[in-house]
């Protein structure tokens, strides 16, 4: 058991300060952009408008369920299906507090390949869309975020000082309400990983047949880019190659069924096709772009997790002090989300 603590404690000192500072910036992009900006900048019918929206989408703290009103929105004001398929993929794969997370557990070539990789990805989906799918799907009402994520003001329609509270409250109450299960769950799993699985259980399936199984589980389910980092970093620990930690990366978090039966109403059928078979190449080659990598310039995967190991580790002041404020916004996020509800319910039956 207190080997399951001192790896779970381990994970908060080593993320808390960055997934800290990503949430602030996740924030401030949130606040001081605003949704009719994203739509005047992502207008147009060509191959830039895609570029554009997948530029704009990796830096942007939605998941894959809270993305889907935004990308609707976008649809509805006339922005074309590459463009929209564009933005629907490279803003769930990366984001800056996936990002800060990455440099913290794992090291700066995979920081760098992640939002690479969710952009060609973003790239590839939204061409294709605008060559053999430009027209497909429909219009339809808004459709709400699965992740019950609550509407801020406007940000044009705020002081300075008032967006500065809005990115505030949306980092550390809506943002982190809707991660903050996966979150949880990422770290709680990195950790039993840690622990329980032999350092070399992975080694013997053999490089293709962990990526077959990653994109065979990956593509359907979900969660969210911050809670897969720890569990990428974990399993690359126990065997598995730095690529198919990537694909973990990418997979995850780009698609879910919730996912695909909203958005085939706005893309039709053949864009989610089309989107499902851009996620699956572009990651796919990606990773063996990075396993390549590592294996040409022979480079030892030293993430930042092997220093810690098992042992006990006495972290300074500093450290445990950010750890231990991110374990309390966790509590805090799970109690606001699933304790809370269930007993203003209870209330009300009663």
């Amino acid at each position: 058991m207190m080997e399951f603590v001192n790896s779970f404690w381990k994970y908060l000192v080593i993320s808390a300060p960055y997934l800290i500072f990503g949430l602030l910036i996740a924030g401030f992009i949130k606040s001081f952009i605003s949704e009719k900006m994203l739509q005047k900048l992502l207008g147009g019918n060509g191959m830039g408008s895609v570029v554009k929206a997948a530029l704009f989408g990796i830096p942007l703290p939605l998941c894959s369920c809270s993305v889907i009103p935004t990308a609707a929105q976008l649809k509805k004001s006339g922005v074309n299906n590459g463009a929209t398929s564009s933005f629907l993929i490279a803003t769930p794969e990366s984001g800056v507090d996936s990002i800060a997370v990455t440099y913290a557990l794992m090291d700066p070539f995979m920081t760098v390949i992640r939002p690479v990789a969710a952009f060609f990805s973003a790239f590839f989906a939204g061409a294709l869309q605008l060559i053999f799918n430009k027209d497909g799907g429909e219009k339809i009402e808004e459709v709400k975020s699965c992740c019950g994520s609550k509407k801020n003001k406007e940000p044009e329609k705020l002081t300075f000082t008032q967006r500065i509270k809005v990115m505030v409250s949306y980092a550390f109450n809506n943002l982190l309400d809707d991660m903050v299960l996966w979150l949880l769950f990422g770290i709680v799993v990195g950790s039993i990983v840690d622990i329980f699985v032999p350092s070399d259980f992975f080694a013997t399936m053999g490089v293709n047949g962990q990526k077959a199984l990653i994109l065979a589980v990956g593509i359907p389910l979900y969660i969210c880019a911050s809670a897969t980092t720890p569990i990428a970093a974990s399993l690359v620990l126990k065997g598995m190659s730095p690529g198919t930690a990537l694909l973990i990366l990418l997979v995850g978090p780009a698609t879910n069924l919730s996912n695909i039966m909203v958005m085939q109403k706005y893309i039709g059928l053949k864009g989610i096709g089309i989107n499902i078979f851009s996620i699956a190449v572009v990651a796919l080659g990606m990773s063996y772009f990075t396993d390549f990598f590592y294996n040409f310039y022979d480079i030892n995967v030293n993430f930042k997790l092997t220093a810690a190991g098992h042992e006990h580790i006495h972290y300074g002041m500093m450290d445990n002090f950010f750890a231990g404020i991110f374990l309390l916004l966790l509590l805090r996020g799970i109690f606001r989300t699933k304790v809370s509800p269930l007993l203003t319910k209870k209330v009300s039956v009663n």
